[in-house]
């Protein structure tokens, strides 16, 4: 019969995963939840993203770099030095989600044992 590794059975479940029920409390009470946890937007694609979709004649569609393509990491910057904020192109990490996001600032800004205060 088949079974789950030990890994498996002693894994503890997802930090992310227990947010879930404070999120739902929330909508309930009608308060606009942005999810950053789930890979789920809840914002319409921009027209030109779809309708790029829809027109390429690509077969297959790479991943770009891990860091984000230069060309986008350029605007990035381009948009925050418009607002007063110098940043150059090699310092802007494009992430895949807010998660990833997250777990990035955390890693680069905390150590194992700092204390963590949230409101």
């Amino acid at each position: 019969m088949p079974r789950l590794s030990n890994r498996a059975t002693h894994m503890p479940a997802s930090p992310i995963r227990k947010l879930v029920p404070f999120a739902e409390g929330a909508k309930a009470r009608g308060i606009h939840v942005y999810h950053l946890n789930i890979g789920q937007p809840d914002i319409p694609t921009p027209k030109e993203m779809m309708d790029a979709y829809r027109n390429t004649t690509l077969t297959v569609l790479p991943y770009s770099h891990s860091a984000g393509s230069w060309e986008y990491r350029e605007h990035l910057a381009q948009y925050y030095r418009s607002h007063g904020i110098e940043v150059d192109k090699e310092h802007v990490l494009v992430t895949t989600g807010g998660s990833e996001a997250i777990i990035f600032t955390f890693m680069t800004i905390m150590d194992p044992g700092d204390e963590v205060i949230i409101p």
